[in-house]
């Protein structure tokens, strides 16, 4: 059944509500228009492109990370909450792959999990004490990468964060990260050494 022009921006709205993340060519699949028509429609409700979407999120979302500058997380921050939680996606470009099967390089996703375990401590200065992960599906160039972290534990001045990173819904890699918040382990240290 075909949607009028109105049903369709409504839909379309609500879908670039619950994944900003979506292309317009995606779109125009899912709607069964054209690209051209997608872009009128987004152009007519006041909601700009991808990029610029992608990058007011992020601003959002990595404005109360104090670990990490906005450069040095690899991945577009969508939902950071400090001491809790954090997910960011990671488009995989034709740099991040191996030329002859243009699949990722692995150093990559470990990136992506890595900084985000990072950011999410509330803390100037937090650094990976150590990582265990594992690698479960190849990722090609062309998908994006959504990686959740979750502080699974916090004791003192260490967290443990559990990362999981999917695509399309497809869990591709994990890792749990210990990470330690250095400007303040010395007062977390001295309580530790009391008790």
């Amino acid at each position: 059944m075909k949607l009028t022009r109105p049903e369709r921006r409504e839909l379309l709205k609500k879908r670039l509500e619950e994944d900003p993340f979506l292309t317009d060519w995606q779109l125009a699949e899912e709607f069964k228009v054209s690209v051209a028509t997608i872009r009128l429609d987004r152009m007519a409700l006041n909601i700009p492109e991808l990029r610029e979407r992608a990058k007011n999120i992020a601003a959002e979302a990595f404005s109360d990370v104090r670990a990490l500058t906005e450069e040095e997380l690899i991945g577009e921050p969508i939902d950071i909450e400090l001491g809790k939680q954090g997910i960011s996606i990671l488009a995989i470009t034709d740099r991040m792959v191996f030329g002859r099967t243009r699949i990722a390089r692995g150093h990559f996703l470990f990136a992506q999990g890595n900084s985000l375990a990072v950011a999410v401590v509330n803390s100037e200065l937090a650094l990976t004490k150590s990582a265990s992960v594992r690698y479960y599906k190849p990722v090609y160039e062309g998908q994006r990468v959504v990686a959740k972290a979750q502080v699974i534990e916090a004791r003192g001045a260490q967290y443990v964060i559990q990362v999981e990173s999917k695509v399309n819904d497809e869990l591709v890699f994990s890792g749990e990260f210990t990470v330690v918040d250095v400007e303040n382990k010395g007062g977390a240290q001295h309580d530790e050494d009391r008790s």
